[in-house]
């Protein structure tokens, strides 16, 4: 009962920070599962795909209701990092423990760090724009930004890789990818974001559960928790300050970063 407990409100905790930065849960679930529990690096990757597929459905109906999806590009940088997300979970069923650990930690100072001291302003490429979108929000609020579209799709490659190899989505690449390099608005970053990783972990968690690397007992109560979080994680996100959300995140993050590297 207890332990049903603790993967129920780790999905909830999963499912609300994901959903409010747009990188999904999985950078909770994965340091959180391999503290309850010994499983083989591969299991628990292909398990938090699973939860992130459940966070990323609630998040996306949500964000879709709001009307700040850009389907269109979500459609694009989905279907380019499925290749990716199927090369991931083959790699990642060989990883051993140390090898997952050292690197999942390294990638979450990254993140963090990045977090912290990212570009207030987007960076000026020298490529021209694919693609230009005007549209406006169920508040009335309009957008419009422009982007090249190869280059987005190149970077949804290793997007696809990086998330089904890690178990963490792959927002923590998309959404800086979109507000900086592409100048997304922070809001329909965060939203594309996950309706993306709603689409790439279709695919990574098919992979991962053809190779038998996903504990369905406890994605059955790890998702209902990352369901109901990505939906009251949608609804905060426009609501919340956005920079002490990521100050602490970051703190956390480089924590539990330090933790998993010396585990």
């Amino acid at each position: 009962m207890i332990d049903a407990l603790l993967l129920f409100f780790t999905g909830v905790l999963a499912g609300v920070t994901g959903s409010i930065v747009g990188l999904g849960g999985g950078f909770i679930v994965v340091p959180i599962i391999s503290f309850l529990y010994t499983m083989a690096p591969a299991q628990i990757v292909g398990t938090s795909m699973a939860v992130l597929f459940f966070n990323s459905i609630s998040s996306t109906i949500t964000y879709a209701r709001q009307k700040r999806i850009d389907f269109a590009a979500g459609i694009a940088f989905a279907t380019a990092s499925i290749p990716g997300s199927i090369i991931g979970a083959f790699i990642a069923d060989g990883l051993a423990s140390k090898t997952f650990f050292v690197g999942f930690g390294c990638f979450l100072i990254f993140i963090s760090l990045f977090l912290v001291f990212k570009p207030k302003k987007p960076v000026q490429l020298p490529l021209e724009p694919t693609v230009r979108r005007k549209f406006v929000d169920a508040t009335g609020t309009e957008f419009e930004y422009a982007y090249h579209r190869p280059l987005g799709i190149m970077i949804s490659f290793v997007v696809g890789f990086i998330s089904s190899l890690l178990g963490i989505g792959g927002g923590s690449i998309l959404v800086p990818m979109m507000a900086i390099l592409f100048a997304f608005p922070p809001h329909i970053a965060t939203a594309t974001s996950m309706f993306t990783i709603f689409l790439s972990s279709i695919i990574g968690t098919g992979t991962h559960w053809y190779l038998d690397n996903v504990d369905w007992l406890k994605v059955l109560f790890l998702a209902p928790g990352a369901f109901v979080g990505g939906l009251v994680g949608a609804r905060l996100a426009p609501k919340l300050p956005a920079q002490t959300i990521l100050r602490i995140l970051s703190v956390v993050l480089i924590i539990v970063a330090i933790r998993l590297i010396t585990k």
